[in-house]
């Protein structure tokens, strides 16, 4: 799936925003309620306010499951399994709702990281990103 090059680039974004999930994960959030509204449906609990615990918290489970993933490249599948029957037959998030969240996270990424956060990173981890998508979707089948 990912270059020996490009598994660098997404470990090295990582690291710069890793310790940081509760953050990052909140900011993403509430740029996808923003951008796209209708993604708000799954999350009826949660406010608008970017120091919301609940937001704060369910940012983090996110951008720690994305950790997990980064950390286990190589298995994603086995990794992801838990998570995909969650979203696919608990929550029954509609699938075409990872894209969404893809693009999100990486408008949160550069806005953060700015010059740090070069083309070829953006391309890897478009490309990582969209192989978790791919694993979540599995499941949908």
């Amino acid at each position: 799936m990912l270059s020996a090059q490009e598994r660098a680039q997404v470990a090295q974004v990582w690291d710069l925003i890793a310790g940081h999930e509760a953050s990052f994960g909140a900011e993403l959030l509430l740029r996808l309620f923003t951008v796209y509204p209708s993604t708000k449906v799954y999350f009826k609990h949660l406010g608008f306010c970017p120091d919301e615990t609940q937001l704060l918290t369910h940012g983090q489970r996110m951008l720690e499951a994305v950790g997990v993933a980064v950390r286990h490249m190589d298995n994603l599948r086995a990794v992801l399994s838990p998570l995909a029957d969650l979203h696919a037959q608990v929550l029954r998030v509609d699938p075409s709702n990872f894209p969404l969240l893809i693009q999100c996270f990486q408008v949160v990424l550069a806005s953060h990281l700015q010059g740090e956060f070069t083309v070829e990173m953006q391309a890897a981890w478009d490309k990582f990103l969209t192989g978790v998508s791919v694993v979540l979707t599995e499941k949908y089948r």
